[in-house]
């Protein structure tokens, strides 16, 4: 159904449209699959944690973001996955159709690393 793919963007996009939560996301990123600790992303980006707790919060509802326990840590990833489906439907149709794009960056990025 188009609506939940437009809802399931927007829910994205909204998620991610805040300048806290994409230097989050952007971190998670450049951590690959392994992820982060929640106490390491407050570390490197300098925020309480009570205000990191309320961002991740908005990108794991936003689907853009994943968490895991490993003990008594948290390890959070970004959603490698969703975000590649979500730039297919931000992209699909593209210039009428024409091969326009270039090769999947996500794709480029994660190769060799383990899933």
């Amino acid at each position: 159904m188009e609506t939940i793919r437009n809802h399931t963007a927007v829910n994205a996009l909204s998620a991610l449209a805040q300048e806290h939560r994409l230097a989050i996301f952007r971190l998670l990123v450049q951590a690959g699959r392994s992820g982060l600790p929640a106490g390491q992303i407050a570390k490197q980006l300098d925020m309480p944690a009570s205000s990191l707790s309320f961002h991740l919060s908005h990108l794991k509802n936003g689907g853009v973001v994943s968490d895991e326990r490993d003990g008594r840590s948290i390890i959070y990833r970004a959603d490698f996955q969703a975000m590649n489906q979500l730039m297919a439907f931000l992209l699909e149709n593209c210039c009428a159709g024409d091969d326009c794009l270039p090769v999947d960056a996500a794709d480029t990025c994660l190769e060799g690393q383990d899933t």
